[in-house]
Parts: structure tokens; sequence; C-alpha cells
């Protein structure tokens, strides 16, 4: 039995989640995030943890890392004051953007605005072509002449970001240096390092960002690595990236940026692991907090991908109305839905569920803080779904009757509804609204719904997971173990890694095998020296990917590379492998076309073993309740008394119908009538749709 103690720490936007994992067993904590000073919330989170697992903190031998510190302090514009240095002429490029209206028909349209205000916009003389040949040498005098404008303006942080620096990065890096030397206390960016990509707005936005960010997200984790110390730890401390990987502290120092959603990230690694555990290939993750739900598709063990990414939506979340993102990240929907999810009643008469949440400071109107407003978590109570005593492991107080007055002052008085009811007309909207954006995440994929299992955790999906199964018409749904803090056990499952890209023009009729071959030999040496450093002496592997598309459009397929040198044969292997890509997405190929490659992406990572298989469950018996509960049912818009399981309790093979609850220390799950509950051989609750439905 293993004796390595492995810590994760999750801070969310209402909740820090904790999972402690020694010899075998797991040990969790959920506490509310000190948003103000996110570490004073990690710190007594883990004090807490470390008390229940019995261990001292100097036993730890590994501990990650997720925040949404880097998304939030872009969202609500408190980072850095940041300077954007251009090349002449484009200083107001990342203002332009794609130069489209997400919304042809809005004449109000509210686009993102640009993190660098256009007088912290400097440009300087230079040019280098797209194929990295210097055009114009750059003015050495203009950078000097920067000096005294960030000075004056008190700039902490500048993006560098030169047109075509993906291709020759020199003036970037000349630049860098004249600022070093003139302002030592200046945090500098490169595009040319966190970016190197073709498109120069995402480009331009992604080091902004990352400048924005790099002063507030460096000097929070030395804090948090200081105290971690102070404390006693002795071990490294990983951070949780976007793209599902760990990296070192001094890596996420330097592109703090691959933090964003790196919290969901973790729930979508953890979904993965179960799928392959239960052999599932198709599925669907759902993963609801205190604020936000993420849905990510999974197939084959493995969550969908992507580079790009949008933060700070404007517009009803609509994609194209926030600030791009060009970064590893795994590919999910969003949206402002969780258990701190305001509902109010919108212009036209109707429940409006979000955007907009309490978080954990002051909270729902329930946890007796001082919130005022009516939240999901408000509805759940008021419907039975969460019991007043041993919310959140006991570390909350809940207060039913504010939760009613909550719901009757803003949802029933208007309606003139029932308490019951408002708070039923509250969970339907909320389910609905994730519904909804489930179904077109998945019609944008060119997948289907039906056929899937939805993997339910965080502290909220579970109450409201077969409810949205019956929205979907799915007929299975995995409630996994620790439900509450699914992804800082995600965490735990992730591997150390890093991913560099590279832009590069390749057409497939004139494929030059031996550039490629040198440019991916610097990739796999900068990564490897990376994942090496954070888990010296682990097995590895690589991953190699190709963006490409047909000449002429606007946008790339992934399509995976051999791991090996390539050949001037390979050019056909590519295309044959485009071929089959494509077909895949749009059901035919366009025989006439050349092929063309823009990017490059190779990914190094520690080497991870499949899950054991599940285990058989050979006798089956009806669990023992510990209780009732008045629940409320859909389709008898009415309560009805339902038996009240404890999840401790339950061994695999035990079965409970519903309707009914099944109780744990960070979470419920709620088994509408529909449904009926057993514990699977890896102690999962799998809720599969009555025969008789």
């Amino acid at each position: 039995m293993s004796k390595i103690a492995r810590l994760a720490v999750d801070i969310g936007g209402t909740f820090t989640d904790l999972a402690l994992g020694l010899s075998g067993k797991l040990f969790t904590r959920k506490v509310l995030t000190t948003t103000q000073a996110p570490e004073e919330g990690v710190i007594a989170g883990v004090q807490a943890v470390l008390g229940a697992a019995g261990i001292m903190a100097r036993d730890l031998d590994f501990i990650v890392h997720g925040t949404t510190l880097a998304t939030n302090t872009v969202i609500e514009r408190k980072g850095a004051r940041t300077a954007l240095i251009v090349t002449d002429g484009f200083r107001d490029a990342v203002e332009m953007g794609y130069e489209h209206r997400f919304d042809q028909y809005d004449i109000n349209i509210e686009k993102p605005v640009p993190l660098v205000p256009r007088y912290l916009r400097l440009s300087v003389r230079e040019r280098s072509s797209a194929q990295g040949k210097v055009l114009l040498a750059l003015e050495e005098s203009d950078v000097h002449g920067l000096i005294p404008i960030l000075r004056q303006h008190d700039v902490q942080s500048a993006a560098i970001t030169l047109l075509h620096s993906y291709a020759n990065p020199d003036h970037e890096r000349r630049i860098a240096d004249i600022l070093r030397a003139e302002i030592p206390d200046l945090w500098l960016t490169l595009s040319s390092e966190v970016c190197p990509e073709i498109r120069e707005y995402e480009r331009m936005s992604t080091a902004s960002a990352n400048a924005y960010v790099q002063p507030l997200m460096a000097s929070y984790l030395a804090d948090l690595d200081t105290r971690l110390r102070a404390e006693g730890t002795q071990c490294p401390l990983f951070m949780m990236t976007s793209g599902g990987g760990l990296t070192t502290i001094e890596t996420a120092r330097r592109h703090p940026i691959r933090l964003v959603e790196s919290g969901p990230a973790g729930g979508a690694i953890l979904a993965g692991r179960i799928a392959l555990e239960c052999g599932l290939d198709k599925v669907l993750s759902y993963d609801m907090g205190g604020t936000t739900a993420k849905i990510c598709l999974i197939d084959d063990g493995r969550p969908q991908t992507s580079r790009t990414f949008e933060v700070d939506r404007q517009y009803r979340f609509t994609k194209g109305s926030g600030l791009p993102l060009r970064i590893p990240v795994i590919e999910m929907v969003e949206i402002g839905a969780g258990g701190g999810s305001i509902a109010q009643i919108d212009t036209m008469g109707r429940i409006q569920v979000g955007p907009e949440s309490a978080g954990a400071e002051p909270g729902p109107a329930c946890y007796g803080q001082g919130g005022a407003g009516a939240t999901v978590t408000d509805a759940d109570v008021v419907l039975g779904r969460i019991a007043p005593e041993g919310f959140a492991g006991g570390s909350v107080q809940i207060s039913p009757d504010l939760a009613v007055a909550a719901l009757d002052k803003a949802i029933a008085q208007n309606l003139n509804l029932d308490g019951p009811l408002a708070a039923f007309a509250v969970s339907e909207m909320v389910e609905e609204n994730m519904s909804n954006a489930a179904r077109v995440h998945a019609v944008e994929q060119g997948k289907e719904l039906a056929e899937r299992t939805l993997i339910a955790f965080g502290g909220a999906a579970p109450l409201h997971a077969c409810r949205m199964a019956e929205k979907l018409g799915m007929d299975r749904v995995i409630i996994p173990q620790g439900a509450g803090v699914g992804s800082a056990i995600g965490f735990l499952a992730a591997p150390v890694s890093y991913e560099m890209v590279r832009s590069r023009y390749t057409r497939l009729d004139a494929f030059e095998a031996e550039g490629l071959n040198k440019m991916f030999a610097e990739m796999q040496a900068e990564a490897h020296d990376i994942v090496v450093a954070g888990a010296p002496g682990a097995k590895l592997e690589e991953r190699r990917i190709a963006y490409m598309r047909y000449i002429g459009q606007g946008h790339e397929i992934v399509v995976e590379l051999p791991v090996r040198s390539l050949t001037s044969a390979d050019g056909v292997v590519l295309k044959a492998a485009f071929d089959l890509a494509y077909e895949a997405l749009f059901g035919r190929v366009i025989p006439s076309m050349e092929v063309e490659i823009l990017t490059w992406a190779l990914s190094v990572a520690t080497l991870q073993s499949n899950p054991p298989a599940l285990g058989e469950v050979v006798t089956q018996a009806a669990a023992a309740a510990s209780g009732e509960r008045r629940l409320f049912d859909a389709d008898q818009t009415d309560f009805v008394t339902v038996p009240v399981y404890q999840r401790a309790d339950l061994s695999p093979g035990m079965m409970a119908p519903g309707p009914a609850l099944i109780a744990e220390a960070q979470t419920t799950t709620a088994i509408t009538a529909h449904f009926e509950a057993s514990i699977n051989g890896a102690g999962h609750i799998d809720i599969r749709r009555k025969q008789t439905d």
C-alpha cells in the first residue's frame, strides 16, 4: 500500500476544495473561499484536512494547486498597470480585434475592453516578414524613449508583441534586454515566448493578459509557497494548468495565463479517468460548483482539447464577445450557473438565473452572512435537497427561513407563486440553462448526447444531475466518490506536462522535413527540461500534432503526427491523416484542394497508467436508509417523503431506487422517481433509468 501523501487544493469562486490521498484512503474538506486573501482559506483547509488524516505538513510528498485567481483578475480588471509595446502602426490592433460583430442585430453591442488603455500602447520602429527576415532593423532609440513614459505612469508590467515575432523573436528579446537594464523591477512578457503563433490579435491579447496578471499571480504564488513552508511542508508545489497538466511554480510564474481555467481542467481529468475505469467510451462531464457550471465532452477517456479560449465574455456568454487567449485548454463550455447564482425577474417578467453570483462573501441568503439575493442554493434548501445540518461538511450553517424569505421577495411575490413553486421555478431554469448549453456544445462538436453517460461532480451537480439527464434524454448518471471536491481529486490524477507551440507555414506539396525536424528537436528539448524538473526520473510520453487546413480556409483541424523524425515521404502520410480527420468532422474531403499547415505543437508528459478495471459486483441488496426527508417531486409538483441514505454506509452492490437522497460530507445526490441508484465496484454511485420508464 502506498504511503505517499498527496494533497490537492482547488480555489473556486465560493468554496476552496481539498483532497488528500494517503495509503489508499481519501480525505476531503470544503471551506469558504477567502476572496480578499485566497491563501488564508487554503491554509485553513490544509490544517483541517491534515488533522482529519492524522499527519503533519512535513509528511506531505506532493501538493498540486489550481485557482481561479488569474481568471478573476481579468474579469474584475484588478491586474497590474500594464503597457503594450508593438510594431509601429499596430497599437490599435488589440482594439480592432477581428473587425466583425458577434451579434449583427444588436445596435448596443458591447465589445470587450482591452486590458491595456491606448495611452499605454507604445510603438517602436521595426519590421520582420512572416518568414522571419528583418525588413527594418529595430530603432533602439525608440525603446529608450519609452522608459520615461513607463516610469511616469508607474507601469508594473509590459507585454512586448511585435509583428511576426513568432518567426523571428530577436527584436522582442533586444527590447526586453534594454528595459531590464533600465527598469530592473519591470515584469516583462514576450509574445514569442508566451504565444509564438501566427494571428497577431490573439497573440497580442494573450501576451497582454499574461503581463496583466503576472505581478499579482507571481506574488500570490510566492506568498502561498512561503505560507505552506511556514506550516512545515518540504515537498514541491505544482500548479494545475488549463490544458490538464501540472507545471512547476517557476514556470507558472513566467506564464500565469496558462493557469486560467485550471480548476475545471481537474474535473475533466477526473471524468476521463472514471470513464476508463467504468469502460465508458462516450461521456459528458458536468461540473457545477458555487459560481459556474462546466460541461465537457469526453471520448475514450480523453477530454477534447483546444488552443483557443475566451475570458470575460460580455454578451450572454456568446462566442466572440470575450478576450481571446491562445493557450492549451481543455475544450468545455462554461456558464454562470452555480449554487451561488442569483435568481431575479428580468424586464420581460421572466426568471433569470446568473451569471451574477453571491460568491462566498456574502454568499447565498441561507448562509446567514448578509446575502440578500435568492440563489440556486436557497432554492435547493427550500426543495428539500439540502439538509440544513452538516452542509459542506459542517463548515457552513444553513438557515432555511432566510432562503424562504429571499425567494419570496425576489421571485414568489413578483410571479404570484408560493414558496416551493418559486424555488422549483428557479431550479428548472438553471437546469434548462445547463441542458441548453450542453445541447449547443454537442451540436457544435458534431456529437450526440443521448448515447452518453453523465458524470456529475462539484458541490451542486449531484443535486441536479438526474433532472439534467431527463432533459437531455440520457439514461445513465455516475456520481464519483468525493464528488463534492471532484476537481481537486482530478488534480491528483493529472500528469506533469508541458506543451510547446510554433507557427511554421508548410504546404504538403512542398514538404520540408529537415527544417521541421530541427524545430521539433528544439521544442522537445525545452518541454522535456521543464517536465523533468518537476518529475525527475519519471517515464515520459510525447505527443505531436499539426493544425492543418485546405489552402484558403479560415480555421484548422487537429491532426496527430508520428513521434519520430520526419522524412520527405511523410507529406503523403500527413495528407492521408488529414483526409481521415476532415471526413470524420465534415463527412467529405475535397480532393482537388491542396493542404497547408500553420502551427505545430509538441507536448511532453509523465506517463500515466490506466485505472484498474471495475470490480464486478456479485450480489445486490437494498440499502438501509438512515432517515427520511420531504423532497419536492417535479412530476407531482408537490413534496413527497423520501428515504435518505448516508453514502458512507453504502457498499458495492447496494441499491437505492428513486425518489431518494444520498447524503455525504460535501454534497447530496438527488435521485428522481425515474431513476434507481446502485454502488458499483469502484464505489461510485451508478444511477440508471428504470426499465419501466
